[in-house]
Parts: C-alpha cells; structure tokens; sequence
C-alpha cells in the first residue's frame, strides 16, 4: 500500500462565503421586468432572444458578434451601478468550482512532493497501467492514500515516456483535445522537474499550470483602450469567446519572457522591437474542479503599451479578430456577461485594480482583490 506520512491536507479558499454570492448580478436595470439572471448574456446560453435596453439580440452559444459585444458594453445600454462588484465576484467564482469535491482526489506524489490531485474515478482508468502507477490497496480515498509512479521510473525521461504511453492508450476518450504540447510536473514554480506531461492531461494529474496573459493598452487623450480579442470558433476550449490580447499556456523550457514574445508575435502580430517593451505585474490563480479535472493555474501578467497606430493582426489562425474599447466597456462587458474566456476575465479585473478603476470604495474591494489568488498553486 502506497503511503505518504509527509502529505498535508489540501489549502483552499471558499469564495461561497463572500457576501455577494446571492446578490442579482445587476443592481437596477431599465425596465427591469424584462430581465431576469436567466436571460442575463452569457456565451454557453442556448439560442433565444435577448432584449438589452431597447435593442433585441440573438445569441447563440458562442455565435454572438462584435456588434452584440460593443453594444453591451456601452454604458448607457443598462443604467447600472459601475461600482457594484458583484459581477467581478461572479467570475472568480466561476473560476474556483467544486472546493467541496476535494475528498474525491486522491494526491499524486512524486519522491514525498505532492505534485498533483488525481479523481478516483480517473485513477480507475490507470490501474490497468501497473507498471507505471502504484495505487493504493482498495478503492477508497483514505488519509495518507496517494497515487504515486512505479519505484522502476528513475528519471524525468523514463516517467515522461511511460505516462505519454498512457495518455496515448487512454485516447481522446478519456483525455480529449491532445495537443502534443508538453508542460512541466513540478513541486512549485520554478522547483526541479519530475516528468513532463501532455498539456490535455494536465487537468486530470491535477498538475500545477502557468501561462502567461497581457493586457495590451492604448492611451488616446487621456483615456485608456484595451485590445481585446475574439477566439476563433475552431479553438479546442472556449471558441468564440473574448480573449485578451495575448495569452498562452507555458511549456517546458521556456521563460515567461521569452514565451510572452512568442505568443505576441503568433496572436496578434507583435514583433519583438514593441513586445519586449511588456511589463510583469503580478499573477492571479485559481483553483477549479469539475468531474474528473482539477485546474490549478497560475497566470503571470502582463502590461503593454502599444502604439495608436498600430493594429494587432493574427498570425497562427486562433483568433477571429481584435477590436479597441475604452477600458471602461470592457470592465461593463465582463461586470454583465460571461462572454470573456473565463479566467481572461480574471486577468483584467486585476488590471482594473491596477489602473484605478475599481476603488477602495467599492464594497467588497479588499475581498475582490484577494480573491484573485484564491489558487494554491504558489
């Protein structure tokens, strides 16, 4: 029986708590009798009409335009409270998902470090896979109980080869969206790396992940302007979604920096001269479980400055198209809707804190901020 006396019990911030969790997501609206939260705009909605103000839009599923998306963010569209905080909230919460299934997992241990959280049900998947997962005796999840790899696998080469094989064999489905794309199993950032896994498989070993995300900005007369992007419909995850500027995961053997550029100049056209002109300004993180996946991410992030004159273009087929908005309607866009990428939104909300355009006089403002690291993947 594999045993692990040296493992804590999992860290995790509720947000259940907050005290905006049963709050309506829009504090006054015209004509109110015509909204309700069912109707509220949200990109996984199934076809049905919406009426926003005095304007009638149909959305479906991810299939709305950049005309329905400047139009919601308009501030005269709803006449609600830019300083209510509830729909912020609404996006960590929906970026920190089931912290009351934690008893389900089982950790995933690597020479007495804790490097993952498997689901008992997935582990079920690999324990025809003896040779390379030693499992506990019986299927319950004890305390003490973890998944670790065979004694056999020495080196981060040998345990890279032998989980990819399993990822292979499991196929696309059990793990779908295989990118061959691989990431780091490691501790804590920047810690020696166990192995390297298949970036799908991430959220099923319950690995730590890091990306990186920038805001790209614009300042005309005074004011501020955010680049925002539109997936394109043929993306794996989110098609269709609002995007940032910029924002990719981080592979193996490659700094955050040096990964920043690469994905400026892949999604919006960037070069390098601008690009490496990015400021790091902190990182937000999350911790998320739905089913068999446990996302633990962190995302470093980023400021750029960029040129009036210059116009993103993108180059590697990911994305639809970019349109410029004060910041302003972009913080209503994420404040009334799900429409961005989910933890996209998380990203820009701590740029609105940075920029001064959620204040301390907000209510719930200390708690907003701190709940952008609700991961614990530090």
């Amino acid at each position: 029986m594999a045993t692990c006396p040296r493992i804590q019990p999992m860290a995790c911030k509720s947000l259940a708590s907050h005290p905006f969790r049963n709050s309506s997501p829009i504090s006054s609206i015209s004509n109110a009798s015509m909204f309700s939260r069912a109707t509220y705009p949200t990109a996984s909605t199934v076809h049905r009409s919406k009426t926003f103000a005095c304007r009638s839009v149909s959305i479906a599923s991810s299939n709305f335009t950049w005309e329905d998306a400047v139009h919601i963010s308009l501030p005269e569209s709803f006449q609600d409270d830019p300083s209510d905080l509830t729909g912020y909230f609404e996006k960590v919460k929906l970026c920190n998902r089931g912290s009351d299934m934690q008893s389900e997992f089982l950790p995933f241990v690597i020479d007495d470090q804790i490097v993952g959280h498997v689901h008992h049900g997935f582990a079920y998947h690999l324990k025809k896979y003896a040779n390379v997962f030693t499992f506990p005796r019986d299927d319950s999840v004890r305390v003490g109980a973890c998944l670790s790899l065979h004694e056999s696998l020495k080196t981060p080469e040998d345990r890279t080869h032998a989980v990819g094989n399993v990822v292979k064999c499991l196929g696309e489905e059990i793990i779908p969206g295989v990118r061959n794309e691989m990431y780091p199993v490691t501790s804590s950032f920047g810690a020696p790396v166990f192995f390297s896994l298949e970036r799908a498989a991430a959220p099923y070993f319950g690995i730590k992940v890091y990306g990186v995300q920038m805001n790209g900005y614009v300042e005309k007369d005074g004011k501020k302007f955010l680049w925002i992007a539109k997936r394109s419909q043929m993306k794996q995850t989110f098609p269709g979604m609002l995007d940032e500027l910029v924002a990719g995961g981080l592979p193996e053997g490659i700094s955050c920096g040096e990964n920043l550029m690469k994905e400026c100049e892949e999604e919006a056209g960037i070069p390098r001269s601008i690009s490496n002109k990015a400021i790091p300004v902190g990182a937000v993180s999350y911790s998320d479980i739905k089913d068999y996946s446990y996302k633990r991410d962190v995302l470093f992030c980023y400021d750029l400055k960029l040129p009036e004159s210059f116009i993103p273009k993108n180059q590697d087929g990911e994305v639809e198209g970019f349109r410029l908005l004060p910041v302003t309607n972009v913080a209503n866009v994420i404040r009334r809707t799900q429409l961005f990428k989910h933890n996209c939104a998380l990203v820009i909300i701590e740029f609105l804190f940075r920029h001064g355009y959620i204040k301390p006089e907000c209510l719930g403002y200390l708690e907003l901020l701190q709940s952008l690291k609700s991961g614990t993947c530090f």
